[in-house]
């Protein structure tokens, strides 16, 4: 007899500076590593792992604030963990699985949030968007040092109207190869649906980048945000980003902001009786219209 499977939802959250990434490695630390060796300890489960499906993979560096992943689990499996023998449904179960998980987890990840999946829920094609934040000083003084692992330096002027201004010719749906590490068999289309600069409050305020998109390739973020700070220094014109984007082909000339600036703030999903759907249409492979 097969045991029922119930899914779940992990909301997550993580200092990235320890980790060389979200995807679990040989001999790494990773965020899905420890999460899931977390998991296979509360649950007693031996040498096996319960196996996490992510809303996006981070790479090594990268923080997030608002991680989203989604885990299948034997309903007893989470019933043999109370102290009880009576009947209790599996969501009531959560809260001390919860409290366990992290009693096991070091501090530089967190699992906040743990509730039962809605019918149709895929942590990764679900989503309908990620938003990112990318940080940056232009202090002369330089970065706060209690913001270092999550600030990057700037070491030249960043001027808010030429990052803006720029940054608005990147937006829509469009061929993002010249931003991205091309995988086999992975499109580089994307609907980039807002780029935009603002300055903190207060004197040698950080600059935040926010980006949100359907979805991102590999090191796309980080990509826009070099090539928009060769812009916000001067040293490239308004227009360069574009004319990039454009040619649909690696650039040379862009160099790829450092990771620890990057963080994930949020993903957003439909609502439950559309997750299915948005799930089955995240699956197709687009193309541009001709």
């Amino acid at each position: 007899m097969v045991d029922d499977v119930v899914r779940l939802r992990l909301d997550i959250a993580y200092d990235g500076t320890g980790f060389s990434g979200w995807a679990a490695q040989p001999a790494r630390r990773t965020v899905q590593g420890e999460i899931e060796a977390a998991f296979g300890t509360v649950l007693r489960m031996g040498g096996e792992r319960p196996v996490l499906t992510v809303a996006g993979r981070t790479d090594a560096g990268v923080h997030a604030r608002g991680q989203v992943a989604h885990v299948d689990l034997s309903e007893a499996a989470i019933a043999a963990l109370a102290r009880d023998a009576g009947p209790r449904d599996v969501a009531e179960r959560l809260p001390g699985l919860l409290k366990r998980v992290n009693g096991v987890l070091v501090p530089d990840v967190r699992v906040r949030g743990l509730s039962v999946a809605p019918e149709g829920f895929d942590a990764r094609f679900s989503a309908l968007w990620r938003r990112y934040a990318y940080r940056v000083s232009d202090d002369p003084a330089g970065v706060d040092p209690l913001r270092r692992h999550d600030v990057l330096w700037h070491s030249r002027p960043l001027d808010v109207v030429r990052l803006n201004e720029a940054a608005a010719r990147l937006l829509g749906e469009h061929d993002f190869a010249a931003f991205c590490k091309r995988r086999e068999g992975a499109t580089t289309i994307r609907e980039l649906r807002r780029l935009d600069w603002t300055r903190e409050p207060g004197e040698g305020g950080a600059l935040v980048a926010t980006v949100v998109a359907d979805a991102f390739c590999h090191s796309m973020v980080r990509a826009l945000v070099g090539a928009l700070l060769w812009v916000g220094d001067g040293r490239r014109e308004v227009a360069w980003p574009g004319e990039v984007l454009r040619r649909a082909v690696r650039d040379s000339a862009v160099t790829v902001a450092p990771a620890h600036g990057l963080c994930l703030e949020e993903v957003r999903y439909p609502p439950p009786g559309e997750l299915a759907r948005r799930a089955e249409a995240t699956r197709r492979v687009r193309t541009l219209p001709v």
